[in-house]
């Protein structure tokens, strides 16, 4: 995924080829994958959507609510199935960047098991990487370094080194399943 726009066609496709869905409830859904920190408003949200309708992977539909009011559902059409399952078969670094990863592990369901493979063992490898910095870091400037930027810094690492654990069980659990 290049940008955060990638990110979320992703994530839109992956909902939406689970079920129907209006603006309200994908906007909720989406935070649930996003996380809270990183607001999806909706002036975000559906030019998205409105460009997926145009490229023909999605279309919208009015259904009454109430008699005073209409909602549009959005569902995936058979070229969104096929652009999703295209997505799920690419796996780039920007999979096991953070944003990239959140949103291909939240939908990690219809991926291929040798792509939820490379992207944990990339993930796994990006942050034994930063692991590795942090703790060559901390090693080497505690001195004279700010007593609260240290104790963030361990913090970093011990948050890593549990990501890291959490991510070989991943692995090695993927490799038990067929």
């Amino acid at each position: 995924m290049r940008s955060r726009a990638d990110s979320l066609e992703f994530a839109l496709l992956g909902l939406l080829s689970q079920s129907p869905l209006h603006g309200y409830e994908l906007r909720k859904r989406m935070i649930a994958i996003f996380g809270p920190f990183r607001a999806l408003s909706f002036s975000v949200l559906y030019p998205q959507l409105r460009r997926m309708v145009i490229a023909g992977w999605i279309e919208s539909n009015e259904v009454d609510v109430t008699s005073r009011r209409t909602r549009i559902v959005y569902s995936i059409t058979e070229k969104g199935a096929k652009r999703f399952e295209q997505l799920t078969e690419t796996v780039t670094p920007d999979s096991w960047s953070d944003e990239g990863f959140e949103v291909h592990f939240a939908l990690f369901s219809p991926t291929p098991k040798k792509n939820r493979v490379r992207i944990l063992e990339g993930r796994l490898r990006r942050l034994q990487e930063k692991a590795e910095l942090l703790r060559t870091d901390l090693e080497g400037s505690t001195a004279g370094l700010d007593k609260y930027l240290e104790e963030w810094r361990r913090y970093s690492l011990d948050s890593l080194e549990r990501e890291i654990a959490w991510l070989e069980s991943m692995i090695k659990t993927e490799g038990k399943t067929k």
